[in-house]
Parts: C-alpha cells; sequence; structure tokens
C-alpha cells in the first residue's frame, strides 16, 4: 500500500453539477436581496432621513460576516457574494446613520 494512497481522494476531479432551476434563482436572489435595500442606503445619505435603528443594522452587519465566514469556508459562491453586497450596504448604513 501506497504512503500516499489514503489521499488519492484530495486528487480527484470535482465533476460539475447540472444546475437547477433553483440553482439560477439563488443568483438572481444574489441581487435583488440587496438591490432593494438602495432605497434606504440613499433616504439615509441624500435625503437624511435617520428615522432606522442603529442596532438592527450592526446587527445585520454582523450576522452578513458571519454568513460571510460560513460561505467562504464551505465554498458556497452565492452566500460569498451575497453577504459581501449585504456587508458593503450594511456598511454604508451605519456610517450613515453616524454622520
Amino acid at each position: 500500500m501506497s504512503v500516499n494512497s489514503h489521499h488519492t481522494h484530495l486528487h480527484r476531479k470535482r465533476r460539475k453539477k447540472k444546475q437547477e432551476p433553483i440553482d439560477k434563482l439563488v443568483y438572481l436572489a444574489v441581487f435583488l436581496g440587496p438591490l432593494m435595500t438602495l432605497p434606504q442606503v440613499y433616504a439615509i445619505w441624500v435625503q437624511g432621513n435617520k428615522g432606522v435603528s442603529m442596532v438592527s443594522w450592526v446587527a445585520y452587519l454582523l450576522i452578513a460576516v458571519v454568513w460571510l465566514f460560513y460561505g467562504i469556508k464551505h465554498r458556497e459562491k452565492p452566500i460569498i457574494a451575497v453577504q459581501l453586497l449585504w456587508i458593503i450596504l450594511d456598511i454604508f448604513i451605519v456610517v450613515g446613520l453616524l454622520r
């Protein structure tokens, strides 16, 4: 038995999975969810609307960071993409509330 025989699984090529309709829908949701938050960012930065909860948006930011780490660990591109977008938007909102 070869010394490296127990590592053969590391050298196997990954098979590409056929994309299901739900997989395509997830990629659409990746952009639609954060896109719906842009009016909130606009209201805070342009209109000066401060009527939102700082605690909630900081919590959303922290949750998005946890999800980002999860997505990176499990190599889930949709999770990574959407959480990066959420983190950017959450930071814009929190900074807008602080100014």
